[in-house]
């Protein structure tokens, strides 16, 4: 068939005519994200509290580079009244701020203000809720705070020993009725509560080290003493804890923040009772800043994660126990994103997000069958010896998602040569040395990935056999393929020819006529599409092998999906999906990205497909942030691509048989294997990883016993989990030796 016929028209089945005209995009508007995600930083976002009272906080997040102070009010949370000055308790809901010598003192809750004017024969030292504390000329100590007719009261500070020289140090904390404060007698330094009611200097305990209290306790480092202790009571050592003190709320002393910690134990926040030394986790996973709260409570952070962070708000119990609850999540702050994937309902993103050198990291995201993400950023694997990018590439860096959880990318040793390399888990890579230099991954499905070598006419197929390291499997002269499943697909000897190899099989299974005008110079294939293009300008087209339908689409790089085309147009930076699924090519705009990037486009650099049966994932021009938007184009029904069900040794706890069959799009599935006399022995549920069926059967039944020797019967029954097209069933045996 001569290249004039292919270039007019081309009848398929006698009922569509097609005709190779170059199409352009129609103006659409860009899609609405369904979800906006990012790459968090791991270590969780700093918070540092500026002010924590009875209704609310204020913080900053210096990590993010503002200084700027937010606000937090708990819900949930009655404010407190504000009888006035007088009533020292509501001061538990007071922010103060000076200005000279005035101090402001605003009631949160209800914005009722007081004023405080400092003598000028005094020394403003201090403030807290509706007091504040000063020197005079002559060292004595006063309490100041406003009366109901607006003049300021001075209460002079009473009851310090005789002697006794106020050192300059005084410590606020959650309280609102006490101040302590340092004094000297005979060289001998103390801290002693003054009592802002009247004035008078309370308990003392002598010595140096960390200053908490509320207004049951008075702790001085290691030594601890009741706001009511009688006088001459001796302070009581408190009991060994593991952390620094940090805050003391009822009768619990708080710690945490440890310098050291055993091998595999996660900071804690620890309350130690000081009435019987029981101590317990009040916080998992708890560190960084903590603040007292005038209102005899503290704020302290803590949560699974740098995504799952909270500020948690401590409070006591009538009985003097303390509990927990959160009031705040912390947002995690963006990394900077340096590759996307996206392979059966997961989002995978590579870069540093650990605020340290050393190599990236792959982290995933699991989404939802609307492509919304349904779960927290898990690290995945960390990539080394990544092959640099070379000028011109159209994706870079250079990585494929196989659809079965494992991705596949190009690292190059230390003699130059490079090696396609799977990660298996979080601690293990599998990989195929190809002896080649500054290679391309071409494409990939599940076992098999292949490889564009860059000395001339190289080309190879790295297969990943299940639990097996890499092994160049097939080597052949260099042309436009595409893997799916375990078929390659190649040029056929005649224009518009595309010949299948089953790599297992190893010889031709197929060969089908796209109606391309060319030998295609790019190949793709997802499920029963196959894309070609005849060069940068086209004319290029999908082929339908399950109708017979040739469809023409635009051309230029894109990326293959199921019944859809992405490709990013260079100009206008608009991201453009072609759904042809109907068999009439049809283009919108996705989203318009960034003028900017670090590559020159293209998928895997700043967005990424879904070729199983998912949508479309694109950089925002948000650092770090990562939008998610549905392709709108019906899936293929649910299908096998390969599969590996051979039976080996045992099987035995050690040694399960581990079949897995790759699919096209995620499901849930059930798996029974019969005995002989066709009853069910066991029954295994689950869920894909990404689109591959991992089972795991250890040789027992249901009740937990061995089987008999034998060969057993297996169905699997696998659910789309988008809904769409039936259930997939399979059938075949194991052995048990």
């Amino acid at each position: 068939m001569g290249r004039s016929r292919r270039l007019g028209v081309l009848a398929v089945g006698g009922a569509l005519a097609l005709s190779y005209a170059a199409q352009t995009a129609p103006a659409y508007a860009a899609d609405e994200p369904v979800a906006v995600t990012q790459f968090s930083m791991v270590r969780p976002t700093e918070v540092r509290y500026l002010w924590a009272g009875a209704s609310g906080l204020r913080y900053t997040l210096p990590q993010n580079g503002s200084s700027q102070a937010l606000w937090a009010d708990y819900e949930g949370v009655t404010p407190p009244a504000h009888p006035g000055p007088g009533d020292l308790a509501s001061g538990a809901d007071v922010l103060t701020g000076r200005s000279g010598g005035v101090v402001t003192q605003q009631h949160h809750a209800t914005g009722v203000t007081a004023k405080v004017t400092v003598p000028a024969e005094q020394t403003y030292l201090a403030a807290v809720g509706w007091s504040v504390l000063t020197k005079d000329a002559a060292g004595a100590l006063h309490v100041l705070r406003a009366g109901d007719d607006g003049a300021t009261r001075d209460i002079p500070v009473t009851g310090l020993p005789s002697g006794a020289e106020f050192t300059g140090t005084v410590t606020t904390g959650g309280s609102v009725r006490y101040l302590a404060v340092g004094h000297r007698v005979d060289g001998t330094v103390s801290t002693g509560l003054v009592d802002l009611a009247d004035g008078t200097l309370g308990v003392s305990i002598a010595g140096s080290g960390t200053v908490l209290f509320n207004d049951r306790w008075l702790i001085v480092g290691n030594r601890a003493l009741r706001t009511d202790a009688e006088p001459g009571t001796a302070p009581v050592t408190v009991s060994s804890y593991l952390g620094n003190p940090l805050a003391v709320v009822g009768d619990q002393l708080l710690s945490g923040n440890a310098e050291f910690l055993p091998v595999g134990e996660r900071p804690t926040l620890q309350a130690t009772s000081l009435t019987t030394g029981v101590r317990r986790t009040l916080v998992d996973n708890s560190y960084g800043a903590i603040a007292p709260s005038l209102d005899g409570g503290a704020l302290a952070t803590g949560g699974a994660d740098s995504d799952d962070w909270y500020v948690h708000r401590i409070t006591a119990a009538a009985d003097g126990d303390a509990t927990a609850a959160r009031v705040l999540r912390v947002p995690a702050l963006r990394a900077s994103i340096d590759g996307l994937m996206l392979a059966g309902g997961e989002l995978l993103m590579q870069g540093n997000p650990t605020n340290t050198g050393g190599v990236n990291s792959v982290y995933a995201v699991p989404l939802d069958r609307d492509g919304k993400p349904a779960g927290r950023q898990t690290f995945r694997i960390s990539v080394r010896d990544v092959s640099p990018c070379l000028g011109g590439d159209a994706a870079c860096p250079q990585l494929e998602a196989l659809g079965d959880g494992r991705f596949a990318y190009l690292a190059t040793g230390a003699d130059g040569t490079e090696t396609v390399r799977t990660a298996n888990s979080a601690t293990s890579y599998a990989n195929a040395p190809t002896g080649d230099t500054k290679g391309r991954i071409g494409t990939g499905t599940g076992r098999y990935v292949l490889y564009n070598g860059s000395t001339p006419g190289v080309q190879k197929v790295a297969d990943f056999a299940r639990g097996a390291d890499g092994a160049i499997t097939l080597s052949r002269t260099r042309t436009a393929a595409a893997i799916w499943g375990q078929r390659l697909w190649t040029p056929g000897t005649t224009e518009g020819s595309v010949v299948a190899y089953d790599l297992k099989a190893k010889r031709n299974v197929a060969t089908v006529d796209t109606g391309a005008p060319c030998i295609p110079s790019e190949l793709q294939a997802v499920n029963a599409w196959l894309y070609w293009s005849c060069g940068s300008t086209g004319p290029a087209g999908v082929y339908d092998r399950a109708t017979g339908r040739a469809i023409p689409v635009p051309a230029g790089q894109g990326r293959l999906a199921d019944g859809y085309l992405v490709r990013e147009d260079r100009t206008s930076h608009a991201l453009l999906l072609t759904d042809f699924h109907s068999g009439t090519a049809t283009t919108r705009t996705v989203a318009v990205l960034p003028a900017y990037d670090k590559n020159t486009g293209g998928h895997t650099g700043r967005w990424a497909v879904d070729r199983f049966g998912g949508h479309i994932a694109y950089l925002t021009a948000t650092s770090g942030e990562v939008a998610l938007v549905t392709a709108k184009v019906p899936t293929s029904p649910l299908a096998q691509l390969e599969a590996q069900t051979e039976a080996g040794p045992g099987p035995t706890t050690a040694s399960p048989w581990q079949p897995v069959w790759q699919l096209n799009k995620p499901a849930t599935w059930t798996l029974k294997l019969y005995g002989g006399s066709g009853s069910v022995v066991r029954t295994l549920t689950g869920a894909t990883a990404a689109a591959a069926v991992r089972a795991s059967w250890n040789g027992v039944d249901d009740a937990g016993r061995p089987v008999a020797r034998g060969t057993y019967t297996w169905d699997l029954t696998a659910e789309p989990r988008d809904g769409q097209g039936p259930a997939l069933s399979l059938s075949g045996t194991t052995t048990v030796n």
